[in-house]
Formats: C-alpha cells, structure tokens, sequence
C-alpha cells in the first residue's frame, strides 16, 4: 500500500469493482434487494467456488479452506519431518 493519498490505495477496490460491474452491471433489477441477492449469489458461488486464482495455485478459495481444515496426513503433510532451516 502507498501513503494516504497515493493513487495506489484504491487499485485492488477499482479492479473487485470493475470485475463485478463487467459480470453484472449490464443486468436490470426490480429491487435493490434483487440487485444485492445477485451480487451476493455472485461473490457466494462463482467467486468462491468456480474461480481459479493464481495466487492459490489455480485453486478457488473454497478448496484452499477445505484443505486447510484436513488434518495433515489427509493433504500429504507428515508433520514429523523437520524442513531444513529448523522449522516444522
């Protein structure tokens, strides 16, 4: 993050915002409660269960919680193997 001010603060809102308004900013609810259910739908089972991301190894954010939730064994960790540098 850059200093208060810095035209960097906001890039990671700017691009969430862009990519919502391209999905469905070209739909027309009734309601504003249509318009938050979808954006919810949205963000529940797309975003979190269909989307890749890079940064979790092209895995959705719904997989990296259940993996995180195994026990070690179960995701191919021994836990009794020391890593080099000391740290388990």
């Amino acid at each position: 993050m850059g200093r208060v001010g810095s035209r960097y603060d906001n890039a990671v809102a700017e691009s969430f915002f862009a990519t919502l308004k391209t999905e469905l900013g070209t739909q027309v609810w009734a309601t504003r409660d249509h318009a938050r259910r979808a954006v919810s739908a949205y963000l529940g089972c797309y975003y979190n269960h269909d989307c890749l991301h890079s940064t979790l190894g092209y895995r959705t954010p719904h997989e990296i919680r259940m993996a995180y939730r195994q026990p070690y064994r179960a995701r191919g960790i021994n836990p009794g193997v020391r890593l080099p540098g000391g740290t388990s």
